[in-house]
């Protein structure tokens, strides 16, 4: 089992100490470290300055948002910080729900499946770099002869050539269709939640997965001898996606719940958000689901329940680690 540092996207303000936890990450041997984007600070810059303070630990976009870039400009980004940290570069991909792809990126967010194909496929041909580029997709045509089109656009080739041709690419996914599409199209993929209790939930998607195929897991990891209180934040962080990031209906985090066995709290959860009581949506979180989907509690319960995850498909732990004794035991309990 693979362990990762998730430093996720930025709040108000960029994290005081992230290149030493980050160093410090790689001296005790994490395999990972990953940043993320919203509508805050971008993925590929603060990955391109923990490259510079590091050696080894690979750099992963867990995720780049599709809507935020085109796919060749993705491709660029991928390929320039994969040069500058010696082919260290996992080009995490996701599409968010309707309300930051269209109220934030002023994208359309139709067709989400379809947008993602094309954008892949998009990018492993620009790192191949086989002949000038051309694409004839809904999506990204290329050149691009539509309304405004001055008619001189011509098909061009990569000028730097890619320290890697294949860059791997994880996908984040949380619907049947899409998970079962990572699993046909991508090198790996980044589950917001999975419980290694549930495994059917996700093992007909996964089915067609290739050799080698990674799953990296977002998982809360905290050693306490207060469980409650430790799956706390947990249920916070869930009665926030959950209840308010989407709208009714269109909220993919409220579906994976419901679908993984807790259909009645999701949407109840959904409801209290919507009604503005935010502490009773967290409240009606139930700790068995947050349980379920983390590793907190004593030690010698987070060593048992490990079993349970590496018996599972899951490859990796992505972990919000924030101090050199949290990823100590970490490094000890995972993978000692």
């Amino acid at each position: 089992m693979k362990l990762g540092l998730v430093w996720g996207y930025w709040a108000a303000q960029p994290p005081a100490n992230m290149v030493e936890i980050t160093q410090e990450a790689e001296r005790v041997g994490f395999d990972s470290v990953w940043t993320a984007e919203s509508w805050g600070s971008d993925a590929f810059t603060p990955l391109t300055w923990l490259a510079a303070h590091t050696s080894t630990i690979k750099l992963g976009t867990g995720v780049v948002q599709l809507s935020a870039r085109t796919p060749v400009a993705t491709a660029m980004a991928a390929m320039t910080l994969d040069h500058l940290s010696g082919g260290r570069v996992i080009l995490g991909l996701g599409v968010s729900g309707p309300q930051v792809v269209e109220g934030w990126y002023g994208r359309p967010s139709n067709k989400p499946l379809a947008r993602t194909r094309e954008y892949v496929d998009i990018i492993r041909r620009a790192l191949l770099r086989e002949g000038p580029l051309s694409n004839d997709g809904e999506f990204y045509p290329m050149p691009y002869r539509g309304e405004g089109s001055s008619g001189l656009g011509k098909p061009l080739k990569i000028m730097t050539h890619p320290l890697r041709n294949e860059i791997p690419i994880y996908l984040g996914a949380e619907g049947p269709k899409n998970v079962t599409q990572t699993a046909r199209i991508a090198d790996g993929w980044m589950p917001l939640y999975y419980s290694p209790f549930r495994q059917d939930v996700y093992a007909e998607q996964l089915a067609d997965a290739k050799p080698g195929f990674e799953i990296a897991s977002l998982v809360t990891f905290n050693v306490t001898d207060d469980v409650a209180t430790g799956l706390w934040p947990v249920k916070a962080a869930l009665g926030f996606y959950i209840g308010g990031m989407g709208a009714k209906g269109q909220n993919y985090h409220t579906k994976l719940m419901a679908r993984m066995g807790f259909e009645e709290e999701a949407y109840r959860i959904q409801d209290l958000f919507f009604e503005g009581k935010r502490e009773e949506a967290i409240a009606a979180v139930p700790d068995e689901f947050a349980d379920e989907i983390s590793l907190v509690g004593p030690a010698g319960r987070i060593a048992e329940r490990l079993e349970l995850w590496r018996s599972s498909p899951v490859t990796e732990l992505l972990i919000s680690a924030r101090d050199p004794q949290s990823l100590k035991v970490a490094v000890d309990l995972v993978k000692g």
